[in-house]
């Protein structure tokens, strides 16, 4: 019997599906058929364009936007797509995959141009594309798009409802809370002034440092922040436009198609590749509660795509990587030209977000250990890959981020005692009980919203597939980092958030080859995704469990709602096995299971956005209230950024969030960003060596600066100015201007007399130290 994926899907595309390229009715013609596979697209454009529209960006920008991602990035990525990868995609992948390749193109030209000097030296690379490929007559047949095969009617509506999902998702949680106007933008996510002020950083320097604390070197990931300078220098438009709304739905859509892509091939089937899409975007950890919760809440990539723009990146850049890897494992070997790209993403992840490296590398020692239990041999590629990727993994550890911890430390379960010190009522740390416990709780969740991958035990030889080891390494590699890491804001979730789409992948895997080897019949699966929608409510309506407990509530009741669902599972288990078409009843629990988990996933996250709640999630997405927000700030930032010079260094002293007056929260990020400017010491909590002053029990971003003497001599120039202060701030750090938030007035007098006040509008003044 054929067990490849392609005969496996096909067959499940047989059942589960409309038959591809179905032609429709005799009496359509060609002008309905053209019109009717563009109208897909159309659609998509459209539903992007309104919501864009909706929410601030005036359709100049979205024109000059669309044209720069058209010329400057995508179409000069098609091109040497074309020349590099060669077949086998159809022209919405073609586009996704240039568009990605084009972003690594262009941070790497944009770093040269910014190092020369020359940041908009960065178009050189789409016109020297162009150029080539007008002059070599070898290359001339890549501007012509080849005969591609026609794909179900179907998929194209699936993707275009994707994209205008997507738009739509981003608008309900992220822009909608992050206006563009002042003061309302004042108001946005704490994170968002701090990615602003890194674009500008990027905007203007080469290499970069951070700007939030002069001097301070720059450990992040930080190429899309190149990426979004590189934009605005291209399109003229505002930084805050690209951040806010339109940089990262490009990433999105080509993220999403990508991954359906991935999914085709492993599966076999556009089946497959929807339900691996669906399961990237759409599946969360499952909330059996009747009430909003937020640290049970944990998407793929979409969870963060506005607030986490590394994260974004990294995963678009990333499934570049898997997808040829795939390849790779598929065909046996790869074309000098795969090669070449497969070196080229993993250059651009490795600036991007380094956390997918030794995921990487986990996946392909997987693959390592399956190839010789299963051929006795290991060929040379895997082992070429692993080396390309472990040296990556190292220079971006010891050149890019300098051996930076970042907050990160091995603290193993420490995401599980943070949800238990939040969704009990107890004020002691969780005993050893206590952690197992809410250890059980998080399996039992990823249980069931991976539910599909169990479908390959119906196959085992399904698990020896390289493609299938890459994914089943990376995946546990993920968990491993969840589990065994600490963090103080719980950044070791990036690690499983990763792996989401591939996941995914594999559980829509599994649900193929499960439904495949005995054709298990629509009504079945129908009636077991109805039983699962049925059991999630009525968990969730019986067990009534609240998040946080309430006071005396036993802490057993915490484990109900799931012992429940697992009960229910381990019912139908019991029924599958006694069953005489065995393979049959086990394809309809693993759709039962899978069903009751998305609903109540979705359930708890419509709920997270009518309501803030403790904890989690919601205690993460903090904003000031519009009438905490300074005024003129906006006017202050700009006005600096019109009369000062790019390497100007500019003392202030704003240095705490403003929602809170009580306690000093150093994340404050705003001159920075509106000024594009350096400042001596502004908000220090992300900077490397924060981190590391930062001990057990302590946030970062309530730790003092540092350097106590340099932060009293700065905060006595806002307070009780002396003529040698200011010559000390001149002379022995560079400071060239003032910028001081709500001045005391007795202080602002004698400012005006020591220096020269060169602006006042609102809550801020700005002032010019003179020269010796």
């Amino acid at each position: 019997m054929d067990m490849t994926p392609a005969s496996m899907g096909a067959s499940a595309v047989a059942t589960l599906a409309p038959p591809e390229g179905d032609p429709g009715p005799a009496r359509r013609g060609p002008m309905w058929r053209h019109l009717s596979r563009r109208l897909p697209a159309f659609v998509a454009v459209a539903g992007v364009a309104a919501v864009l529209g909706r929410y601030g960006v005036a359709l100049p920008d979205m024109a000059v936007f669309a044209g720069y991602l058209a010329l400057a990035v995508a179409l000069p990525g098609v091109l040497l797509v074309r020349a590099c990868y060669r077949g086998a995609l159809t022209l919405v992948e073609e586009l996704a995959l240039g568009l990605v390749l084009g972003y690594v193109l262009e941070v790497l030209a944009y770093i040269a141009a910014r190092a020369a000097g020359v940041p908009l030296l960065v178009v050189a690379w789409p016109i020297a594309t162009y150029a080539l490929f007008l002059a070599v007559p070898r290359l001339r047949r890549h501007w012509r798009t080849p005969p591609r095969r026609d794909v179900p009617a179907w998929w194209s509506w699936a993707l275009a409802v994707t994209v205008v999902y997507l738009a739509a998702w981003s608008a309900v949680t992220f822009f909608r809370s992050n206006p563009l106007t002042w003061p309302d933008m004042g108001t946005a996510h704490f994170e968002m002034p701090y990615h602003l002020a890194l674009v500008g950083e990027l905007k203007h320097h080469m290499p970069p440092t951070v700007p939030l604390v002069a001097g301070e070197p720059l450990l992040y990931h930080w190429f899309v922040y190149a990426h979004f300078a590189a934009s605005s220098w291209i399109t003229g438009l505002e930084p805050v436009v690209l951040l806010f709304r339109l940089g990262p739905l490009p990433m999105l859509v080509a993220f999403a198609v990508l991954v359906g892509v991935i999914g085709r091939r492993v599966t076999g089937s556009h089946v497959g590749a929807l339900l691996s899409i669906a399961g990237s975007v759409f599946v969360a950890i499952p909330s059996l509660h009747p009430n909003a919760n937020g640290l049970l809440v944990w998407t793929g990539v979409q969870h963060t795509p506005f607030t986490g723009p590394t994260q974004t990146f990294g995963a678009v850049l990333f499934a570049p990587v898997v997808l040829l890897l795939v390849d790779l494992f598929e065909q046996g070997r790869l074309s000098r030209g795969r090669w070449l790209l497969l070196a080229v993403f993993l250059v651009g992840v490795m600036g991007a977000k380094a956390t997918y490296l030794p995921l990487l590398i986990a996946g392909l020692l997987a693959v390592a250990a399956v190839t010789v239990v299963a051929r006795r041999r290991i060929s040379w590629p895997v082992p070429a890959v692993l080396g390309m990727a472990a040296a990556c993994f190292c220079y971006a550890q010891v050149v890019l981020f300098g051996g930076a911890k970042q907050g990160m430390a091995v603290e193993p379960l420490a995401l599980m005692s943070r949800t238990w010190a939040d969704l009990t009522p107890g004020d002691g740390p969780a005993t050893r009980g206590a952690l197992a416990g809410i250890t059980l709780v998080f399996l039992a969740c990823w249980l069931v919203t991976w539910a599909g991958v169990f479908g390959l035990l119906s196959r085992p030889r399904v698990l020896l597939q390289p493609a299938v080891a890459l994914l089943l390494g990376m995946s546990a590699a993920g968990f491993g980092g969840i589990l065994l890491l600490g963090h103080p804001h719980l950044g070791q979730g990036y690690f499983l958030q990763a792996v989401y789409p591939y996941l995914a992948v594999l559980a829509a895997y599994g649900l193929v080859v499960v439904t495949r080897r005995e054709r298990t019949p629509r009504w079945a699966l129908g009636c077991a995704v109805a039983g699962g929608l049925l059991v999630a409510y009525l968990i969730r309506v019986l067990c009534g469990v609240e998040l946080p407990l309430a006071p005396g509530r036993p802490e057993a009741a915490l484990y109900l709602p799931y012992a429940a669902l697992l009960g229910v599972a381990g019912v139908a288990a019991a029924a599958a096995v006694l069953a005489r078409r065995v393979v049959q009843a086990w394809a309809c629990v693993i759709v039962l299971v899978a069903s009751a988990g998305m609903p109540s996933a979705w359930q708890a996250r419509a709920q997270l956005l009518l309501s803030r709640v403790p904890g989690g999630e919601a205690q993460e997405v903090s904003h000031p209230s519009p009438e905490q927000v300074p005024q003129g700030t906006l006017a202050a930032g700009r006005w600096l950024r019109d009369h000062s010079l790019p390497d100007d260094l500019v003392a202030t002293n704003a240095h705490c969030r403003w929602e809170y007056p009580d306690v000093c929260d150093s994340r404050h990020f705003w001159l920075s960003a509106l000024s594009e400017r350096r400042m001596l010491v502004e908000g220090w909590a992300y900077t490397a060596r924060n981190h590391d002053q930062a001990g057990p029990g302590l946030l970062p971003e309530h730790v003092p600066f540092w350097d106590a003497e340099l932060f009293r001599l700065n905060g006595q120039v806002f307070t009780k100015p002396t003529a040698e202060a200011l010559r000390l701030l001149r002379d022995g750090y560079g400071v060239r201007w003032l910028v001081a938030e709500r001045p005391i007035p007795e202080a602002a007098a004698r400012l005006g007399v020591l220096a020269t006040a060169r602006f006042r509008e609102g809550d801020y003044a700005v002032y010019e130290l003179r020269p010796r």
